[in-house]
């Protein structure tokens, strides 16, 4: 059995924090330079350059991307042959205060969500989630998560016999409401199945997926294609200035539900869609 000491958990956790919010992913990246070479409308052009030179920008200083640099959501997948030597919750939180520290990267977290809404001053608590896996692996994924675009999100239980397009009009009525809000080009998270909260993280972990890369299954893979297409024509454009790239990519996540049931969550991501990855 392979043993991880959780100071090496916190020594990753905090080069996760800072690499994410500084550099842009390359498949993202790409993205939004093809979105620039099909755009024909001149002011979304524009906007798309100024992105494009502001991650570029962000690359040469060593500065963060964007000023929001999130709620700390932490993926773990934990091999069930590792035994981590310490508190792997503690130690993530305190890879976290010490990437935000380090990094001077903005701290967004208020300890109560209601009646005490006062900043816990290191970012914490991360939101964490697990996944047992087979073997000797333990990988570990930072996704900074914005407000601007998680206020955008939204879940609803739909019923079996609103079929496909039940889930299409929500979708598009998701982006539609959110508008500008988000800073597109967006990409969007779609979690279908699961309970109410499964749904939703479903959605979570869609955003995760590289952009381009589509679900396996031939009947969600062209389900993605008409989402992407159908949000494109709505006309928001990059920032909310109109063109055909409202959005990057539609990542679709499915699991087994109840007979009765259909949730469907639909989670928006801006351009800044940051996460960094390391396995240990």
């Amino acid at each position: 059995m392979k043993t991880i000491p959780a100071a090496e958990i916190t020594k990753a956790v905090r080069r996760l924090c800072i690499e994410a919010n500084l550099r842009l992913p390359d498949d993202v990246r790409k993205a939004i330079a093809e979105g620039r070479r099909a755009e024909s409308w001149p002011v979304a052009q524009d906007v798309l350059e100024r992105i494009m030179e502001n991650f570029e920008l962000a690359d040469r200083e060593g500065i963060p991307i964007c000023q929001d640099t999130g709620l700390a959501c932490v993926f773990v997948e934990l091999g069930q042959e590792i035994r981590v030597e310490g508190d792997l919750s503690e130690a993530i939180h305190e890879g976290v205060r010490e990437g935000y520290r380090d990094g001077y990267l903005r701290k967004s977290v208020v300890g109560d969500p209601l009646f005490r809404r006062v900043n816990t001053g290191d970012n914490t608590p991360a939101m964490i989630s697990y996944d047992v896996v087979p073997g000797e692996t333990l990988k570990i994924t930072v996704a900074p998560k914005g407000a601007g675009s998680e206020n955008m999100s939204r879940i609803a239980m739909l019923k079996p016999s609103d079929g496909v397009e039940g889930v299409k009009e929500f979708v598009l009525r998701t982006v539609r409401e959110a508008g500008p809000n988000p800073c597109p080009p967006i990409v969007v998270g779609v979690g279908l199945g699961g309970s109410f909260d499964k749904a939703a993280a479903l959605a979570k972990r869609a955003l995760l997926r590289p952009v381009g890369e589509h679900h396996p299954d031939p009947d969600y893979m062209r389900l993605e294609a008409e989402l992407l297409e159908a949000v494109n024509a709505l006309g928001i454009g990059p920032q909310g200035f109109g063109g055909r790239t409202t959005a990057l990519c539609v990542s679709v996540e499915t699991c087994p539900t109840h007979i009765a049931c259909m949730p469907c969550a639909v989670n928006i991501n801006c351009h800044v869609t940051r996460h960094a990855s390391a396995e240990l």
